[in-house]
Order: C-alpha cells, then sequence, then structure tokens
C-alpha cells in the first residue's frame, strides 16, 4: 500500500506505536540533519515525521492565532526546506491548492484537521479557468502525520466546526517557496497567489498578504 495523503495514512500500527515524542528544537536539529537527497523523494522525511511527535508545549512561540484567517509561522528554513507551524481556529480552513511540484509533509501535534483531495480535470492558468472533481478525505491527528503525493498534490485543508477546538499543523516544503497556485472548484477559476508568514521564527512579520 502506498502511503501518500490521498491514498492512506502514513505508516503501521508498529511504526505509530514505536514514536517518541521530541521538542521543537530537537525535531529541528533532526531534520537539520537530512541530506538533499531526503528532500527529493518521499520515505526519509516521511519515517521522520512518523517516528517523532512533537511536543505541542514546545511549539507555543511559535503559535498566533487569527480568528478571521489561518496563520502561517515560519520556525525553520534553510534553502533545502522549511518548516511552518499552521494554527486553526474552529471552522477555518484554507484555499483548494496545489504545492508547485515540491514535496510536501504534514503532521498535526493538536488537535485534528481534515483533508479533501481533488483530481484536476482541466487546468489554463493563463486564462484562470479549471475543473475539478472531489476524490477522497482524510482525517490527520498526533498519531497521523502524512506524505502529499506530487502527482496528485491539489488538496484544501480544514478544521471543521464538529471537530469544536483549535489544531495546529506542521508543514515541511521541499525548498521553500512563496507563491502556489489556488482553484475554485464551484467557480471554476484558479490563479497564483504570493504565501505570506504571520511570524517569522515566533517574532511578528510585516504585513505583506497578498
Amino acid at each position: 500500500m502506498q502511503n501518500f495523503l490521498h491514498v492512506s495514512y502514513l505508516g503501521d500500527a508498529m511504526s505509530v506505536a514505536a514514536a517518541q515524542t521530541v521538542s521543537i528544537s530537537d525535531f529541528v536539529a533532526g531534520l537539520r540533519k537530512f541530506p538533499e537527497p531526503a528532500f527529493s523523494e518521499l520515505g526519509s522525511i516521511r519515517s521522520f515525521l512518523e517516528k517523532n511527535r512533537v511536543e505541542p508545549a514546545s511549539l507555543q512561540p511559535y503559535l498566533c492565532w487569527d480568528g478571521q484567517h489561518y496563520t502561517r509561522n515560519l520556525i525553520d528554513k534553510t534553502p533545502l526546506y522549511e518548516l511552518i507551524a499552521i494554527c486553526w481556529e474552529v471552522d477555518q480552513h484554507s484555499s483548494v491548492h496545489n504545492h508547485r511540484e515540491q514535496n510536501c509533509w504534514m503532521a498535526v501535534p493538536i488537535g485534528r484537521l481534515l483533508v479533501q483531495n481533488y483530481r484536476v480535470l482541466f487546468q489554463d492558468l493563463a486564462a484562470g479557468t479549471c475543473k475539478l472533481e472531489p476524490t477522497d478525505q482524510l482525517q490527520l491527528d498526533p498519531a497521523h502525520p502524512c506524505a502529499v503525493d506530487p502527482a496528485a498534490p491539489v488538496h484544501k485543508v480544514y478544521n471543521p466546526a464538529q471537530f469544536a477546538e483549535r489544531a495546529v499543523s506542521l508543514h515541511v516544503y521541499s525548498r521553500p517557496f512563496d507563491t502556489c497556485d489556488v482553484y475554485s472548484a464551484e467557480q471554476g477559476t484558479c490563479g497564483t497567489i504570493h504565501l505570506w508568514y504571520n511570524t517569522e521564527f515566533g517574532v511578528p512579520s510585516k504585513p505583506s498578504r497578498a
């Protein structure tokens, strides 16, 4: 069985049982030990997330909340990857988006989230039009991190009202990037947006949202 986001949870019962809890500083130190090839395939970083669950309390210096929009909080950044904590209030969600042909891994140390995946049937960025259809849905929680399938990367992340609690997700992106493509399945439109950080290394960023 493949372990991509749109297929399955990461790992099996044995590997989940073997997971250890680490501080975010130890998590970053572990990420920084990986050589460049590890960020060009899914298995190594996927296994690392599987075996190392981040202690929620250690994330507090990097978390900020906004009642109107989820927040993106930069924890670490190198030429090989960036690590971001995203804070989700109840009923907040991302746009449907892709990852610009980059690898992405996600863990949820606090709360739960849902991921809705989409198949792109047609896309013309120049014209701003597209056609999508929803495929499968996946729940993420502290025991179930995931990797995004680079062959089918379009998805939406959300914290549904019925979960009734805040959530925090950790995202490792291979090669930092500052744009992505977003889609409206209902309107059949798409376009490119610039990404921003609400905080960088625990310090509020200057407003730069597009």
